[in-house]
């Protein structure tokens, strides 16, 4: 199946872009309750995926054993700014695991958090792994790998750290894996379908404390996404906005190349997404309109109008366009 239509740009009366995707809502049995384009289509999830990649953190006993909290556990999930409130308490994290910056595998990033960026482009100071949006995930990782006591290298796909995460994929999406690329952090990232990752999402949403250790890790990291949507993104970013946003219906979660991930426990539904070219103006938009679409986000909500339809200024603060979904795409989406 194509992919449809989902987000357009209009110029002085001209469509002047469009971005095509994919998008899957499946509910907490695995069926697939809504969908656009191909629910088949074989994607990389990228850092939309990085609740199944914490999973083995907390459902491995790991998490208890070294008192991680909620921070800890949204650092795990999330693709930080790099402000102080991120490297800072991934760095605390660190040390009380014995470990450092040295220790991590993610490689160096200049932070999108605009203080530490300004503070960086303005000193002869170099961003370093704790910069790194992920770095909160291969904390996690490192925490995972002490636990096993496996060796440092977590980042090898053979590594029982990943071989933990890849058979928590294959478990959520209920699909064998068709293999993986290598994560801009060094890390590999699973592949799935569009339909496999909706699922694993309900999968998240479905999963209620007491219910077994799978599910009380699931509903851990979720809890710990709604509590911490600061922790997640950060000030400005479409999931930490979102999140507060949706006030306790749910999580958001970007991924690189156009991705987004919705759980919405309330629902039961788990929601997967792919802009086709990869563009992130348009899997916000995207997101945020099935999210209305679904009755977990207001559309007068000025989150909801930010992301849906933001207008585009020039340099001079003049409105030129406007950036919105195509019409009637997600009007009114087809529920079980």
């Amino acid at each position: 199946m194509a992919s449809v239509e989902m987000v357009e740009i209009w110029r002085g009366g001209f469509r002047e872009s469009v971005h095509r995707g994919h998008a899957v809502v499946c509910d907490a049995s695995g069926a697939i309750v809504a969908s656009w384009g191909d629910p088949d289509k074989v994607f990389l999830p990228r850092s939309s995926s990085k609740m199944i990649q914490a999973l083995p953190l907390v459902q491995s006993g790991a998490a208890d054993a070294r008192r991680l909290g909620s921070e800890q556990l949204a650092l795990a999930c999330a693709s930080h700014n790099g402000a102080e409130i991120h490297t800072g308490r991934v760095a605390r994290w660190l040390a009380d695991l014995g470990l450092s910056e040295t220790d991590l595998r993610c490689g160096p990033q200049m932070p999108d958090d605009p203080d530490a960026f300004r503070h960086f482009t303005c000193s002869e100071d170099a961003p370093c792994q704790l910069h790194n949006n992920c770095s909160g995930k291969h904390t996690g990782f490192l925490t995972l790998a002490q636990h096993l006591d496996a060796g440092p290298e977590y980042i090898d796909p053979l590594h029982p750290v990943q071989q933990a995460v890849r058979a928590a994929w294959e478990d959520l999406t209920q699909e064998d894996c068709p293999g993986y690329g290598i994560d801009g952090c060094s890390a590999p990232n699973f592949a799935s379908t569009l339909a496999g990752m909706a699922r694993a999402m309900a999968s998240f949403a479905a999963a209620r404390r007491g219910r077994g250790s799978r599910q009380e890790a699931q509903a851990r990291l979720v809890e710990a996404m709604m509590a911490h949507p600061e922790l997640v993104a950060g000030e400005g970013r479409a999931c930490t906005e979102l999140m507060r946003a949706l006030a306790g219906a749910g999580v958001a979660k970007t991924g690189a190349e156009g991705c987004f991930a919705a759980i919405l426990p309330g629902k039961g539904f788990g929601v997967a997404l792919k802009i086709e070219d990869g563009t992130t103006r348009a899997s916000e938009s995207a997101i945020s309109a099935i999210l209305v679409a679904l009755g977990v986000l207001d559309p007068a909500h000025p989150t909801a109008r930010r992301f849906i339809a933001p207008r585009i200024p020039n340099r001079r603060g003049v409105d030129t366009g406007q950036l919105r979904p195509v019409p009637g795409t997600f009007d009114r989406p087809t529920l079980g």
